[in-house]
C-alpha cells in the first residue's frame, strides 16, 4: 500500500455508555480508598430516568452507592430531563452481591498467599503497542478524536460554547503514507463532530464555534489543508441525548478507550519498524479491579504475546516478561483509589496521558533482541 485512510472516533463523557464506564469506576475509586483488597466488578446501565448499578463486590468499604451514582451525573451536567438526565431525581436501583466464592476460591485462595502466587481472575488474552507517530505514543487518529472529545467538554464546562449539552462523539480520518515500510501521518482528510445542542442555537453557529474553539486548539495546522473535509452534526439537530436519547452500558467502548481501532492492524504492520520505545500499560475495563496489563512498543512488533487461564498466575505463551497479575498490581501501584484515579481513565482514553495518577503510563527503553 503507497496510502491508505484510517479513521478513529471518541465519545463525550455525557455519551450513555461513559456515564456508565464513570460511574462504575468511580464506584471501584471509592472502594480502592478505604480497602485496597476490594474486590470490584461493577457495571452500570442506564436509559431515560434511570441509572442501575450491579454485579459482585467484596469489600470492607463503606459505600453509597446511590450517592456517587448521582455525584457523577451532576459532575458530567446531567442536572435536568432536558438534557437527557436529572441526577438528583432519577431512579437509581442497586444490586450488588459479593464475588463467587468459586471463583474467589481460585483466585485469591487463602490470604497467606504470596502476591506472586495470586492467579488471573478471568481468562482472556490481549496485546498492545505503542507508536512514536505522536509523543503520547499513540495513533494520531485516536489522539486527535480524543482530544476533540476532551476539547467539546472543556468549552461547555468554561461557557466558551454554553449552547453545549454533556453528549457528543468525534471521528477523525487521517491519511497514511508508506515510507519505506513505516506507515507516516500525512494530513487530516475528514473531521466529523456530533454534538448535543441547546434548542435555541442555530447550525451555523454550531459550525462556526465547533471550527474556532474545538478543532483549532486541537489539530496541528501541519495536518490540515484546503480539501480538509467537515462534517459537523451532520444529521441536523442534536437536541435530545443522554441516556434519554439512547441506553448505556458498561464496557461499550474499550475500543475507543485503547487505540482507537488500531489493534485491529497489528498483524498487517508488525514488521514495519524495529521496537524502539516500550511503556508498562494497564488494561482497565471500567468498574473493574486492574488485573491485566501489556507492553506497547514502537509501533507494532509483537515481542510479547499472553494470555490467561482463571487462577493461574503464570500467564500462557508469555515471553520476555513476567506477567504474573500480583506482582502488575505491586509494581504499578494499581490497588491505590480515591482521587478520582480511575474514574479519570473513564473518558477520553485510558493510555497516552499525562496524569500523576496514570502509574502505568512510566516509559522503559529496552534493547531489541538481537
Amino acid at each position: 500500500m503507497e496510502s491508505f485512510l484510517f479513521t478513529s472516533e471518541s465519545v463525550n463523557e455525557g455519551h450513555p455508555d461513559k456515564l456508565c464506564d464513570q460511574v462504575s469506576d468511580a464506584i471501584l475509586d471509592a472502594c480502592l480508598e478505604q480497602d485496597p483488597e476490594s474486590k470490584v466488578a461493577c457495571e452500570t446501565c442506564t436509559k431515560t430516568n434511570m441509572v442501575m448499578v450491579f454485579g459482585e463486590i467484596t469489600t470492607k468499604a463503606t459505600v453509597n452507592y446511590e450517592k456517587i451514582v448521582r455525584d457523577t451525573c451532576r459532575g458530567i451536567g446531567f442536572t435536568s430531563p432536558d438534557v437527557g438526565l436529572d441526577a438528583d431525581h432519577c431512579k437509581v436501583l442497586v444490586n450488588i452481591e459479593q464475588q463467587s466464592p468459586d471463583i474467589a476460591q481460585g483466585v485469591h485462595g487463602h490470604l497467606s498467599k504470596k502476591p506472586e502466587e495470586i492467579g488471573a481472575g478471568d481468562q482472556g488474552h490481549m496485546f498492545g503497542y505503542a507508536t512514536d507517530e505522536t509523543p503520547e505514543l499513540m495513533p494520531l487518529t485516536h489522539v486527535l478524536a480524543t482530544k476533540l472529545g476532551a476539547k467539546l467538554t472543556e468549552v461547555r464546562k468554561n461557557n466558551t460554547c454554553p449552547w453545549l449539552r454533556p453528549d457528543g462523539k468525534t471521528q477523525v480520518t487521517v491519511e497514511y503514507r508508506n515510507e519505506g515500510g513505516a506507515m507516516v501521518p500525512v494530513r487530516v482528510h475528514t473531521v466529523l463532530i456530533s454534538t448535543q445542542h441547546d434548542e435555541t442555537v442555530t447550525n451555523e453557529q454550531i459550525a462556526k464555534d465547533l471550527k474556532e474553539h474545538v478543532i483549532k486548539p486541537v489539530i496541528p495546522a501541519q495536518y490540515m489543508d484546503d480539501n480538509t473535509i467537515f462534517h459537523l452534526n451532520p444529521s441536523g439537530r442534536f437536541v435530545i441525548g443522554g441516556p434519554h436519547g439512547d441506553a448505556g452500558l458498561t464496557g461499550r467502548k474499550i475500543i475507543i478507550d485503547t487505540y482507537g481501532g488500531w489493534v485491529l492492524m497489528v498483524e498487517v504492520l508488525s514488521q514495519v519498524r524495529t521496537p524502539l520505545r516500550w511503556t508498562e500499560v494497564v488494561l482497565m475495563l471500567s468498574g473493574k479491579r486492574p488485573k491485566v496489563w501489556w507492553l506497547r512498543d514502537s509501533p507494532a512488533a509483537v515481542l510479547c504475546r499472553y494470555s490467561y487461564a482463571i487462577g493461574v498466575p503464570e500467564p500462557l505463551f508469555c515471553e520476555n516478561f513476567d506477567f504474573r497479575p500480583g506482582m502488575i498490581a505491586i509494581n504499578l501501584d494499581l490497588k491505590r483509589g480515591g482521587n478520582f484515579r480511575y474514574q479519570k481513565t473513564a473518558a477520553y482514553g485510558h493510555f497516552g496521558r499525562d496524569d500523576a495518577d496514570f502509574t502505568w503510563e512510566t516509559v522503559k527503553i529496552l534493547k531489541p533482541k538481537a
